[in-house]
């Protein structure tokens, strides 16, 4: 059987939980790629709201296996507050949740250096980071200095380990950060803590997922954050700290490239950002505040606002690119009912030239051209066929289709699962 991926179109906060979930009932196994507990996914299920950080949002189907992937950096104290905040609602965690052997630990020190980096910049260099240490635990895996989550099943390895590495970091934290060392004894008793409880869980996950493939089973990938936060291909350095893209998904899950049949692209039918960096649609003003609070756009993690725009094209292709995204789901398109007339960017200008791409330098001196939509000024809150739609509205979706040339194949048109609309 094939696995299929669910990718960020944008710059994250999409609605790609809603749609993960919404594909969970027809899957196997759910397996959380890249990322850590910066980011927020929010599933709505009979009104009732699900925040995810760690754990795949497929944990809501009792039929589904979740899996945590080697590309992903684990906060031991955030993964055990989830957990037991999941199963305070009657889903079983711990029974349904495999952590990759490969997969890092970031440990307390990776968020104080993040606080103390990012404090430290100047106004221009701020990243606009969750301070959660996510960058850190990648540079120390990168650097070959870092704790693995099969490093805690040994408890005398792990005790080495900790003192190889500690001797390096508390050099680094005193000498350079002015902070406290860290008690190796501490980091040691922590560690073994958190693999009582869930040492039982940590498996070989790559030996797992392409077993399970093999034997005819379904596997989702899902990833935290989109395109335009890639370490790569988005604004960098304005960027998350890992790959959201569709080679982040295979290198960080394991998963054989000859298994991935569908790749789903997540994109808000306008655009938001959370944090710095090049936004060209950007609504300045209060016209941008009335965007925010009609779409409810806070971060699910940290509760920042978040930064709204217009729907970008030229994104969305550089997304399609890149990804080989085959389908998009189009979200939050009810949101867009307030206004009389919807603008779209359909293109950039550049130093008087127009671009045919979306650029890796120099974003944020493009010249936005933009096309006017006319809107629909109808309620289309919970609307699950697109015959309802008003002409209007479908114009406005058939338009995507076509400025984008790849298929929208599911529109969603409310936060609950069933506010859905599968195109034919």
């Amino acid at each position: 059987m094939p696995a299929n991926l669910v990718v960020g179109a944008q710059w994250g906060d999409e609605g790609k939980a809603k749609v993960i979930d919404y594909l969970s009932k027809d899957t196997d196994i759910i397996v959380r790629y890249q990322g850590g507990a910066n980011a927020g996914h929010t599933v709505v299920v009979g009104g009732k709201k699900y925040i995810f950080h760690l754990v795949p949002s497929g944990i809501i189907y009792d039929n589904t296996t979740c899996v945590i992937g080697n590309g992903v950096v684990l906060d031991p104290e955030y993964f055990l507050k989830e957990c037991a905040d999941l199963e305070s609602h009657g889903f079983k965690v711990k029974e349904k949740v495999l952590i990759s052997d490969s997969c890092h630990i970031l440990l307390p020190y990776h968020r104080l250096i993040d606080e103390a980096r990012e404090a430290g910049s100047s106004p221009e260099r701020k990243i606009g980071t969750t301070k959660k240490g996510i960058g850190m635990c990648y540079a120390d895996k990168m650097l070959r200095n870092g704790v693995r989550a099969g490093d805690l099943l040994d408890k005398e390895n792990l005790k080495k380990k900790l003192t190889h590495i500690l001797e390096v970091k508390n050099q680094e934290l005193v000498k350079y950060y002015d902070l406290e060392p860290v008690n190796i004894n501490e980091m040691y008793d922590h560690l073994l803590d958190f693999a009582d409880k869930i040492g039982k869980n940590i498996v070989n996950t790559v030996y797992y997922l392409n077993s399970e493939l093999q034997k005819g089973k379904r596997v989702l990938l899902e990833g935290a954050q989109g395109t335009g936060l890639d370490i790569d291909f988005g604004t960098y350095p304005y960027v998350t700290s890992s790959n959201p893209t569709t080679g982040g998904a295979l290198a960080g899950s394991g998963v054989s490239f000859r298994y991935l049949q569908d790749v789903i692209g997540i994109t808000k039918a306008y655009a938001t950002r959370v944090g710095e960096g090049p936004f060209p649609s950007e609504i300045l003003g209060e016209a941008g505040d009335v965007l925010r609070k009609l779409g409810g756009e806070y971060g699910s993690t940290t509760g920042r606002p978040r930064r709204c725009g217009w729907f970008d094209v030229q994104m969305i292709k550089h997304a399609v690119t890149v990804n080989g995204i085959n389908s998009l789901v189009l979200t939050k398109i009810d949101v867009l009912s307030h206004y009389d007339s919807i603008p779209v960017v359909v293109g950039y200008e550049y130093k008087g030239k127009k671009l045919d791409f979306f650029p890796s330098q120099g974003l944020e001196d493009v010249k936005p051209l933009f096309a006017e939509y006319k809107g629909w000024k109808d309620d289309i809150s919970g609307i699950n066929s697109f015959s309802k739609l008003p002409t209007l509205c479908q114009s406005y979706i058939k338009s995507l289709q076509e400025l984008v040339n790849t298929k929208i194949g599911i529109v969603s048109t409310g936060p609950d699962r069933e506010h859905t609309i599968i195109m034919d």
